[in-house]
């Protein structure tokens, strides 16, 4: 396994972290649910809701790098955002990690996430995740195919269509209606679809979205 198996576009690098584990020292954590995001004009996939999709910044940066470099962000000031890199080194696109299953570290977990009434919560939700893994601002830029990295990605066996589901991503006001989240089916850690409320309605939305996928 290697990084480049993540060298493809946006939503092929999605379906395939899927079932991948990400480590922090001894919390293991199995991917269940990710988005898939783009780049600038200027590249293969424009993406006006990425971060990427207006340009490079020092922010997104490693966005334009390699792929399967760690990418983190504060959203709200409050929660920390883990994105896995993709598509070849200097097109801008990366995955976002929703939601995943702690495989290993319960205890440690537990004791970050003193708020989650049940293990499906534990990395529920992309703030949490981050949580979850102890994993920081500072971690950002992490390669995580490199064996010294304190931060793993294993990526596991691809998993088939059927195990799938797909829909629009979560709290994005521009590309709201792309298709490009993906979650396992099985998983009861699948975060809740809440539509922005800054976002294009839709032809014949109803006024309230359910809450689970």
């Amino acid at each position: 396994m290697c990084a480049e198996e993540l060298a493809v576009e946006p939503v092929v690098a999605a379906r395939r972290l899927l079932g991948a584990t990400l480590w922090s020292g001894p919390v293991g954590v199995r991917i269940v649910e990710v988005e898939a995001y783009g780049g600038d004009p200027a590249g293969p996939w424009h993406d006006p809701a990425a971060h990427s999709g207006r340009g490079r910044t020092p922010r997104n940066a490693v966005m334009f790098g390699p792929p399967g470099v760690l990418y983190v962000y504060f959203s709200y000031g409050m929660h920390t955002c883990v994105n896995v890199t993709s598509g070849p080194d200097g097109t801008a696109s990366a995955v976002l990690l929703r939601a995943g299953e702690v495989i290993a570290g319960h205890e440690i977990v537990r004791a970050r996430r003193p708020a989650a009434r049940t293990d499906a919560d534990l990395a529920r939700g992309p703030g949490n995740f981050g949580s979850a893994l102890g994993i920081i601002l500072d971690d950002y830029g992490t390669r995580l195919f490199d064996p010294e990295s304190a931060i793993r990605l294993e990526l596991g066996e691809e998993i088939a269509d059927p195990a799938i589901a797909v829909g629009p991503r979560v709290g994005v006001s521009l590309a709201a209606d792309r298709p490009w989240r993906f979650w396992l089916r099985e998983s009861a850690a699948v975060s809740a679809y809440r539509r922005s409320p800054r976002a294009p309605r839709r032809a014949h939305e109803p006024s309230t979205m359910p809450n689970r996928p």
